[in-house]
C-alpha cells in the first residue's frame, strides 16, 4: 500500500500523497478483556471492511496475546511515512505497548495481513531495567529507524512522563529518548515536527491515579494533567511548559499533517474542549483554546454537571477537518479549520452515549440540545457506551468508530459495555459541504467474540493512516 516508486520506502512522500492511496480492507484493533470478568487474554482483531468481501464487517482474526490483563491500548509501526526516503525499510511490524503491564507486543502483518502473528514480546523487566519507565502508550516510529514509546509512569505506578527507545529492526530496548533525569512530571501522547525542532507530550495522571477508576477527588487534588511540554527534538531535552486554561486532562495531541505547519491541536478530556498550540516569532510555543463544549446539568450521574469528555482526535490528511468524540455526551463532531484559529462546526452525529432517552441519567439544562438524543440501534444491536477512538479513511471519506476507552473507565461510566461489548461502526464523511452519516450496513459487535464480550480499541491500517504517520 505505497505510491509506485522504484526505490520508495514505507508510506507516502506527502499527506496529499497518501489521500490518493488505496482503499482500506483491513483494520487491525486490539482487543481487551481486562476488568470484563473474562479470564482471558487481550487480543489483536483484524476486521474485513472491503464491501466487496463476503466477509465484510466481520472478525476475521484473532491473535491472543500469551498474557493476562495487560490493557492493550494504542499501537504504532515499525517504520512509516518519515522513513519514505529509505528504501530499506518496509511496513511489516505492528508495535503493540501495554498501558498496564507495560509489555510491548511486536506483531508480524506482513507475511500474512489477514492473519498476523506474534513476532516479539519485549517484558516489563526490560523496560523497568533500562528505562525506569513503564505503563506504556503511543508508539511511533521515528525517521532514524527506531521506536518511541511514551510512559505514564515509574515501574511503581508514579507518574513520570518519560519515552522509551526501541531499534526499528531488531526491537531491542535501547534506553530513553530523553536526556537522564530528563521526564516531564506526567505523559500521556506526543507528537513530533522535525522542521520546527519540536516534539510536544500530553499528560493523563499517574497510573496509580487513574489504574481502578476515576476518582473526582483527584482532580480536585490537581492529581490530573493541565500541561502540554515542549521538546527540543535535536537536544532531547523539554524546554518549555505550557498551562492550559480550562484544559484539564489534555489526551490525544496532532500536529497540522504539512510537515511545514507550526501549529495543532490538542483535546482536553476534562476540560471538554480543544485548544490550538502554535509557534511564537520568538521560537516558543503558545496555546489558545479555540472549541467548548459546554456541560449539561443532570440528574442520575456521579455529578451534577456532565462533561462531554473529548477522548479522540483526528485531522484529516489535507489538514481541512478535525474531527473528535465526545465519549460521555455520545456525540462525534467535524469541523472545518481551514482557518485553524476558528474552527467552525461542519458535522455532528449521535452515536449512544450517557444521555440518550430512557437512560439513567436526565438531563435538566443543555446549553446545544433541545431534546435528549434517541439510543442509537445497528443492525438490531442497542449501542452501549459512547463513541471513543476514531479513524479516518485516507480519502477522508469514512470515518471508523469504538466505543471503549479504557477498561477501569468503561466499567465505572457504560457497565452495559462489559456486558454487551464494544462495537466499531462506519460513517460516511461528507467531504464537501461537511456531514456525517451513519452507514447502516455495517456493524462489528465485539458482545458477540467467542470467548464473551471484549472492548475494542484503537484502530490501524497496514498501510498506515491519519495518527500513525508523520511526515518530515
Amino acid at each position: 500500500m505505497s505510491t509506485k516508486c522504484g526505490k520508495c520506502g514505507p508510506g507516502y512522500p506527502s499527506p496529499l500523497e497518501a489521500m490518493k492511496g488505496p482503499r482500506e480492507e483491513l483494520v487491525y484493533l486490539p482487543c481487551i478483556y481486562r476488568n470484563t470478568g473474562t479470564e482471558a487474554p487481550d487480543y489483536l482483531a483484524t476486521v474485513d471492511v472491503n464491501p466487496k468481501s463476503p466477509q465484510y464487517s466481520q472478525v476475521i482474526h484473532r491473535l491472543p496475546m500469551p498474557n493476562l490483563k495487560d490493557e492493550l491500548h494504542h499501537s504504532g509501526w515499525n517504520t512509516c511515512s518519515s522513513c519514505f526516503g529509505d528504501s530499506t525499510k518496509s511496513r511489516t511490524k505492528l508495535v503493540l505497548p501495554s498501558l498496564i503491564s507495560s509489555r510491548v507486543y511486536v506483531v508480524d502483518v506482513a507475511t500474512e495481513p489477514r492473519a498476523p502473528k506474534l513476532h516479539k514480546v519485549i517484558e516489563p523487566k526490560e523496560i523497568h531495567a533500562k528505562c525506569d519507565l513503564g505503563y506504556l502508550h503511543t508508539s511511533h516510529c521515528l525517521a532514524s529507524g527506531e521506536v518511541m514509546i511514551s510512559a505514564l509512569g515509574d515501574p511503581k505506578g508514579n507518574s513520570k512522563g518519560g519515552f522509551v527507545l526501541l531499534d526499528g529492526e531488531t526491537f531491542e530496548v535501547k534506553g530513553t529518548w530523553e536526556r537522564p533525569g530528563g521526564a516531564a512530571p506526567m505523559g500521556y501522547d506526543f507528537w513530533y515536527q522535525p522542521r520546527h525542532n519540536v516534539m510536544i507530550s500530553t499528560e493523563w495522571a499517574a497510573p496509580n491515579v487513574l489504574r481502578d477508576g476515576f476518582n473526582p477527588a483527584d482532580v480536585e487534588a490537581g492529581l490530573y494533567g493541565q500541561h502540554l511540554h515542549v521538546w527540543d527534538w535535536q537536544r532531547h531535552e523539554r524546554v518549555q511548559t505550557l498551562t492550559l486554561q480550562d484544559g484539564l486532562i489534555p489526551l490525544e495531541i496532532r500536529f497540522l499533517h504539512n510537515p511545514a505547519a507550526d501549529q495543532g491541536f490538542v483535546g482536553c478530556a476534562l476540560g471538554s474542549n480543544i485548544q490550538r498550540f502554535y509557534k511564537n516569532q520568538g521560537g516558543t510555543w503558545s496555546v489558545e483554546k479555540v472549541i467548548q463544549v459546554p456541560p449539561k446539568k443532570v440528574k442520575g450521574w456521579i455529578l451534577p454537571e456532565m462533561p462531554s469528555l473529548i477522548t479522540d482526535i483526528l485531522l484529516s490528511l489535507d489538514d481541512r477537518f478535525l474531527y473528535f468524540s465526545n465519549w460521555l455526551h455520545g456525540d462525534l463532531r467535524q469541523y472545518d479549520i481551514s482557518d485553524p484559529k476558528r474552527p467552525r462546526l461542519a458535522g455532528q452525529i449521535f452515536l449512544g452515549g450517557s444521555i440518550v432517552k430512557g437512560g439513567p441519567v436526565q438531563v435538566l439544562e443543555d446549553q446545544e440540545l433541545k431534546c435528549q438524543p434517541e439510543p442509537l440501534v445497528v443492525k438490531g444491536k442497542r449501542v452501549a457506551g459512547g463513541p471513543q477512538m476514531i479513524q479516518l479513511s485516507l480519502d477522508g471519506t469514512r470515518l471508523y468508530v469504538t466505543t471503549s476507552l479504557y477498561s477501569a473507565w468503561d466499567k465505572q461510566f457504560y457497565p452495559d459495555l462489559i456486558r454487551e461489548g464494544s462495537v466499531m461502526l462506519q460513517i460516511d464523511v461528507d467531504t464537501v459541504r461537511g456531514g456525517l452519516k451513519l452507514n447502516p450496513n455495517f456493524l462489528v459487535d465485539f458482545g458477540k467474540e467467542p470467548l464473551g464480550p471484549a472492548l475494542a480499541h484503537e484502530l490501524r491500517y497496514p498501510g498506515g493512516d491519519c495518527s500513525s504517520d508523520i511526515w518530515l
